[in-house]
């Protein structure tokens, strides 16, 4: 029988979560219901309109609700707020080290709002937050698969100039639908710009997804992969990543809300956990989810049985992999 415990107090390591996707829950329903995107702040009505919370079957009605939490994005004090509150619940949630991506055209449709005042409002929300919590953190630019190259280029332009700033640079958006050689320019610069590389790939539960796994180690620099469970379907992708130390950024819960493992009985989180891969636990999208990322650690313990020492081994992986610093990591893990 699986030995159930509370994984609050694990010391986490966080690599893959979205910030303009992590709203405290209280936040989220006072400025929704500050700007009438719901009538009132009853559970049910947030639910059907702000949140995921059981699997997806419907893309349009899922997609309307990253939208109307898109419109929560007004200004630069929210921003701000945020990013503060996340990094304050994610400290009361164990995190220690927590990598926070955001893309600025996501932020910028919401809000209208300058790429420098956006950068600027949530580097504030970090500053606030770190005087008061012991808390390491650092910001990844996502890059979007159905931008124009004109709007992709602006964005590698700022990201590029601040890379004193950004810890890394990811590529989101439909995998299945678009060409990695398409973006190779883009990623070929980041890395000659010495920006550390993420791309989300290998979600998606198709045949092809454990070779645009591959395809975004080879063509774009990638030294981490967001999700990427999808290899588990193909042996030599498994020897492949593990040969080149690529590590996984695994979302438990989000995959299971998205059915990314419909083609499976069973999340392959532990198959490849067991296989040696590195991989990592993360929380992707909580504000919308509703969870924290003990919830995903739940999540393992409910149905694999992972124990404190294996949790130990998982951060030790995220704690190498992670884009932060040394000196930053160190500060608030000397242990690992």
């Amino acid at each position: 029988m699986t030995q159930l415990f509370s994984p609050k107090p694990i010391p986490k390591v966080e690599l893959h979560r979205h910030l303009d996707c992590s709203w405290r829950y209280s936040t989220l329903v006072e400025l929704a219901k500050n700007f009438k995107l719901i009538d009132s702040t009853e559970y049910t009505e947030v639910e059907s309109k702000l949140l995921v919370t059981s699997p997806m079957t419907d893309l349009g009605s899922v997609l309307k609700k990253f939208t109307r939490a898109q419109q929560l994005l007004k200004n630069e004090e929210i921003l701000t707020r945020l990013t503060f509150e996340t990094l304050e619940d994610a400290y009361n949630d164990g995190i220690r080290i927590l990598e926070l991506r955001y893309s600025l055209n996501f932020i910028q449709e919401g809000s209208g709002l300058s790429y420098d005042k956006i950068h600027m409002a949530l580097l504030k929300g970090i500053e606030h937050a770190q005087k008061k919590y012991p808390i390491a953190t650092g910001l990844i630019s996502i890059f979007q698969r159905d931008q124009s190259k004109d709007h992709l280029q602006k964005i590698l332009d700022f990201t590029i100039q601040n890379k004193s700033v950004f810890i890394g640079a990811d590529l989101a958006d439909n995998e299945a639908a678009a060409d990695p050689n398409s973006f190779k320019w883009l990623f070929d610069e980041l890395y000659e710009a010495g920006v550390p590389i993420t791309i989300h790939s290998g979600e998606t539960p198709d045949s092809g997804a454990p070779k645009r796994v591959k395809d975004a180690i080879e063509i774009l620099h990638a030294t981490r992969i967001g999700h990427g469970i999808q290899i588990i379907q193909d042996q030599s992708t498994i020897d492949f990543v593990k040969a080149k130390n690529v590590h996984l950024e695994i979302c438990p819960i989000s995959n299971a809300l998205t059915q990314a493992f419909a083609n499976r009985k069973n999340h392959p989180f532990f198959d490849l956990y067991k296989a040696g891969v590195s991989v990592s636990i993360n929380s992707d999208d909580p504000g919308i989810f509703n969870t924290y990322l003990s919830d995903d650690y739940s999540y393992l313990i409910q149905n694999f049985g992972l124990t404190t020492t294996d949790f130990t081994k998982i951060n030790k992986l995220a704690y190498d992999a992670s884009f932060i610093s040394a000196v930053e990591k160190k500060r608030v893990m000397p242990i690992l």
